[in-house]
């Protein structure tokens, strides 16, 4: 299905014959960033740097009005270039002058400006518009969730499309300033540092702001009504976590666990070295999901996961992605062990620390639950293809991957690995054959069968226990194993 164009067809065609003849010297900016996991998403000829996002909200109806400034550097002499975005949009304009701009099919916002641009100049985008999120679909489904009391955009791979105009691929981060204007009596929670909030002819805006480099799935928007709890750590981070009003049986579980956030981090901080952000917290809304996800500085919670109570395992599940998956991630898609295998690996060491459980006894539960002849061993964490990205398998097999690395290398290398990986990538992008190169680095081995092993052949490894520890019957369960196992593996997306 493809949506309207965004101005009527005649008017369209007038601009476009109205563009001088020096716009056909430049390129055409490719539809996609060239991941072949999700071709259409992410474009090509220009590197964003910073989005000001200006929106209004009105809860009762959906209504979601913005005006988003783009900041840029084109890579190539451009005569056209897209967006992805999937709201109605009525106009744009390209370093102050108007554009004009079409649809091309659900996702493609194509923006043709007045000139060519010539490569390697600044490049800023106004994009103004206003829609209904929850009704806007894009390969049939969207990350705008209403909730009783407002609307949640939090989603993987991609979120962005349903509620700002982006590159919207790891692969071109950029820092934001998000201010959103709700009815007064309503909150506006997002990523990064709350800059100021005021209030003013019955409504109220919060104006947040993202320092440092983030992807767009990973900026997040949460609109309704919260209890928000605030702190600073000892390093002086600001801590703001906040939880809907009326989450129910889940509430108090909720809290008991995100609440753990600054105890975690600071413990994460041993493991993976300094934390890479000016600002720490989470939240959980009023949804029916059951996924978490790490939005930066400020992951997702659905209620769901702490329908057993406590979940603090979720808590260092999300929070170890803000140094694997956030501050470093992913150059591709197929590249999702490095998020899910170390952040599934924290958890295991957590309950290694909470004396629940060892990492090799969590290793060798895992491992006898799934005999040779199990589908789970035929997922490749190390490119496990679009339908399998957020398999069990990735996230397992992948923790039994580094609890093999682990026993290959002794501790004192392995944890030199796990500090060293998000201090020499920070804020960038990386891919597994990156991690395979940098262990060999530092440990000195030859490590590529090593990984070929365990990331990328469809068969059961041999055991992932220390040589002459053969487990030779399925252990009994660690304590924590449930816990860990209650942290949803299967996000929600396309």
């Amino acid at each position: 299905m493809h949506r309207r164009f965004l101005v009527p067809g005649v008017l369209a065609a007038s601009l476009l014959l109205a563009i001088p003849a020096s716009a056909a010297e430049g390129t055409v900016g490719a539809p996609g960033i060239g991941d072949p996991y999700y071709p259409a998403s992410g474009n090509g000829g220009y590197d964003v740097s910073h989005y000001d996002l200006r929106l209004k909200y009105q809860p009762a109806t959906d209504l979601l009005e913005g005006t988003a400034t783009i900041l840029a550097t084109t890579t190539q002499a451009l005569s056209r270039f897209n967006l992805d975005f999937g709201l109605d949009v009525s106009e744009v304009r390209v370093n102050g002058k108007k554009a004009a701009f079409a649809r091309n099919g659900e996702q493609e916002l194509e923006i043709t400006p007045s000139a060519t641009l010539p490569k390697g100049k600044a490049l800023s985008v106004v994009v103004r518009y206003a829609d209904k999120p929850s009704e806007v679909k894009i390969n049939g489904w969207t990350s705008w969730v209403r909730t009783p009391d407002g609307a949640v955009a939090a989603q993987e791979p991609e979120s962005a499309a349903w509620w700002y105009p982006s590159n919207d691929h790891p692969l071109d981060k950029a820092t934001y300033d998000v201010s959103v204007s709700v009815p007064d009596g309503t909150q506006a929670i997002s990523n990064g540092t709350l800059q100021s909030q005021s209030s003013k002819l019955g409504w109220t805006r919060f104006n947040w702001r993202s320092a440092k480099p983030q992807a767009t799935y990973l900026t997040t928007l949460a609109i309704g009504k919260f209890d928000i709890t605030t702190d600073t750590t000892a390093d002086g981070l600001p801590v703001v976590n906040a939880y809907s009003r009326d989450l129910g049986a889940n509430g108090g579980a909720a809290r008991a666990s995100i609440e753990r956030t600054a105890e975690v981090a600071e413990w994460l901080t041993e493991v993976f070295g300094p934390y890479p952000f000016d600002a720490l917290g989470g939240y959980s809304p009023n949804v029916t999901s059951s996924f978490a996800l790490e939005t930066q500085t400020r992951p997702f919670y659905s209620p769901k996961q702490f329908a057993n109570g406590a979940n603090v395992s979720v808590i260092v599940h999300e929070l170890a992605h803000q140094w694997y998956g956030d501050s470093v991630s992913v150059k591709g898609w197929k590249d999702i062990w490095i998020n899910e295998g170390f952040a599934r690996y924290s958890q295991w060491l957590w309950s290694e620390k909470e004396g629940e459980g060892t990492a090799q006894e969590l290793a060798d539960y895992t491992y006898a639950l799934h005999p040779a002849d199990d589908p789970f061993w035929t997922v490749k964490p190390g490119d496990p293809g679009p339908d399998n990205q957020f398999d069990g398998a990735v996230y397992d097999r992948g923790a039994l991957a580094l609890q093999a690395l682990r026993n290959e290398l002794g501790d004192a290398t392995f944890f030199e690995l796990l500090k060293g990986w998000p201090a020499e990538h920070a804020y960038g992008n990386a891919s597994v054959g990156d991690f395979v190169a940098y262990a060999e680095r530092v440990s000195g081995k030859p490590l590529a069968g090593f990984f070929d092993t365990w990331l990328h052949r469809p068969t059961r490894p041999e055991s992932p226990a220390p040589a002459g520890a053969r487990a030779v019957r399925a252990p009994e369960r660690p304590a924590s194993w449930q816990k860990i196992a209650e942290t949803n593996t299967i996000h929600d997306h396309r």
